[in-house]
């Protein structure tokens, strides 16, 4: 079944992590194309100034409102869920975008660290969408931002590839359920996207402060992609109902090797952020 373009004028949208990154520029590309605008992150301070630089950007616009919440926490997400349906009558773009990131071996980190993970990374986008699907009639759309590490598990990455791994299952299952409905959904895998996920990651494992920032350099000397780009060739899928994005090279070369040749990326990989290395100097 194929559903009609998805139209942006007039649309109301929902999107998590709206701070910064791609988040903050998913909002503007909404802004300009005559969204109104349900913006969700734990950072008021940053959240309120991304909102009042659209508000001033655009003064014509649809009206932009703002939401703190903690994904982490099961229950705040519920009432972010109510306080959402309290403030529209219907949703006709939800966009979990929100994720964090944890680095260390599987007997580094602890239990706890691997729970936040899976919590703001797949279960708050459960709970979201559960929520907020009455809400939505035919002609919307579901993006979930899952990612390379959605796609292929190097090592050291065991709680956020368990994370996007279980976002992607649930979104293509949901594809199967909703598209006779006229609902759509894109599943998001970014590559190196340049971001502050980076500096923001929790790392496992009893570290020196030297070992820590060593770990963070590395894995920013990977986020190469542009926020801005990434956001804009999202909002082109949903527009174009495109039901899987593939964001840089970083992300489309392992998902061919991992596809064709499954025993390869091990090998290719070496370490957990070998493969991205080298995509990540074929560029773009």
């Amino acid at each position: 079944m194929s559903i009609r373009p998805f139209r942006f004028a007039g649309a109301t949208a929902v999107v998590t992590g709206a701070a910064g990154g791609m988040g903050e520029h998913l909002a503007r590309g909404l802004a300009e194309r005559g969204s109104a605008l349900l913006l969700v992150d734990r950072d008021a301070e940053k959240l309120d100034a991304v909102a009042a630089s659209i508000r001033a950007t655009y003064p014509g616009g649809e009206g932009v409102t703002t939401f703190v919440a903690d994904l982490a926490d099961r229950d705040a997400v519920d009432r972010l869920a109510a306080d959402l349906l309290a403030a529209t009558d219907r949703v006709d773009l939800l966009v979990n975008n929100a994720g964090v990131a944890l680095a260390g071996r599987f007997d580094q980190i602890g239990l706890d660290d691997f729970d936040w993970v899976m919590a703001i990374n797949f279960r708050a986008p459960v709970r979201l969408t559960h929520h907020l699907l009455p809400r939505m009639g035919a002609g919307s759309h579901i993006v979930n931002v899952s990612s390379l590490f959605g796609l292929v598990g190097p090592k050291g990455q065991t709680a956020y590839s368990s994370s996007k791994f279980a976002l992607r299952g649930f979104t293509e299952a949901l594809r199967n359920e909703l598209l006779p409905r006229g609902i759509g959904t894109t599943t998001v895998h970014p590559g190196g996207i340049r971001t502050n996920i980076a500096l923001n990651a929790r790392i496992g494992g009893n570290l020196t402060d030297a070992d820590v920032k060593r770990a963070k350099d590395d894995f920013h000397k990977l986020l190469t992609f542009p926020a801005e780009k990434a956001a804009e060739l999202m909002l082109e899928a949903v527009k174009a109902r495109r039901p899987r994005l593939l964001i840089g090279l970083s992300a489309k070369v392992p998902d061919v090797v991992a596809r064709v040749a499954p025993m390869s990326f091990g090998t290719l990989e070496r370490s957990g952020t070998r493969l991205l290395r080298l995509a990540g100097k074929a560029r773009r």
